[in-house]
């Protein structure tokens, strides 16, 4: 039995396809989520973010398109489709979608 959902497998897919754009929402899409890992697709519509906060695992950040802030005990980066930023586990982080922003994020608990 997969532990993917929401996902096609045997298939060649675009990430940021699998997910839409909701004007002043965050959207997400669980593709798996066990206690050892979470991967999950996020769309932030322009202006829109999760809040400070942390997380027991570390998190891989790859952007899939348009620009993004994440910011890591107070330290902001930006992050353009194709580029990656680690968030270290129990470090207070944030992502704010500067302009429609999608990622991926892998967590390994």
């Amino acid at each position: 039995m997969s532990i993917l959902k929401n996902i096609k497998q045997s298939e060649v897919l675009e990430l940021k396809n699998l997910i839409n754009y909701a004007e002043g929402q965050v959207v997400s899409k669980t593709l798996i989520q066990n206690e050892g890992v979470g991967i999950t697709l996020f769309a932030f519509a322009k202006g829109e973010g999760i809040s400070t906060h942390e997380s027991k695992g570390d998190a891989i950040v790859t952007a899939l398109d348009g620009t993004g802030e994440i910011t890591i005990n107070d330290k902001t980066f930006t992050l353009q489709a194709g580029e990656t930023i680690v968030m270290p586990a129990n470090q207070p982080h944030a992502v704010f979608g500067v302009e429609n922003f999608k990622m991926l994020l892998v967590v390994a608990f």
